[in-house]
């Protein structure tokens, strides 16, 4: 396993299927089979398959370090990419379908609406996590100082939880928000647990 990772073509593999989501809903959009309300299909979609990434690229160090695979590295830069990706479809479907791309309106809707607050919030720092995730920006800010920011998507991840759970509240359905809570959960708990362990 750990030579089919290091193997060039793996990055690309991962790519693919981290796009598969996105070709899916292109092709359902084209064929019409989104459903009666596609708009809403597409931003809950895009929301659910940024929670998902979310997820995979916070298992990446536990993966790596439980099962010794240091290789598992290599993908995480890729994978926060496409998190960012697919976050920022979710933002452009809410912007376009739900406000018409009326910037004032959406101002005040974000600013309104507390669980819309909460996923733009996360958005934002996601957006500065992708900025500075190559190595020019790594050297511009120092290893320290990159370290310290990068640590964001934690915040992101409980701030996405949040949004998710705020969102469902008015119809009660938290079956989904609490899955997404427990993985998430458990995948910080873990970083806890590692920082507080004596060396």
């Amino acid at each position: 396993m750990r030579a089919a990772l290091r193997h060039p073509a793996a990055w690309w593999a991962v790519l693919l299927a981290g796009l598969m989501p996105l070709a899916w809903l292109v092709a359902q959009t084209l064929q019409d089979q989104l459903g009666a309300n596609p708009a809403e299909a597409l931003i809950r979609a895009t929301g659910d398959w940024t929670l998902r990434g979310l997820c995979v690229v916070l298992a990446v160090t536990p993966l790596r370090n439980l099962l010794g695979w240091p290789e598992l590295a290599r993908f995480r830069r890729m994978l926060g990419l496409l998190v960012f990706g697919y976050a920022s479809l979710h933002m452009l479907s809410y912007a376009w379908f739900d406000m018409g791309f009326d910037v004032a309106d959406t101002l005040q809707d974000i600013v309104k609406r507390p669980f819309i607050w909460l996923g733009f919030s996360a958005f934002v720092i996601l957006l500065a996590l992708a900025a500075t995730s190559f190595n020019r920006a790594m050297r511009w800010l120092g290893g320290r100082r990159w370290q310290w920011l990068h640590r964001g998507v934690y915040l992101v991840a409980v701030l996405a939880v949040l949004h998710f759970w705020w969102m469902r509240a008015g119809k009660q359905d938290f079956d989904e928000v609490l899955v997404y809570a427990a993985i998430l959960a458990g995948l910080l708990g873990w970083r806890l647990l590692k920082m507080r362990r004596p060396s």
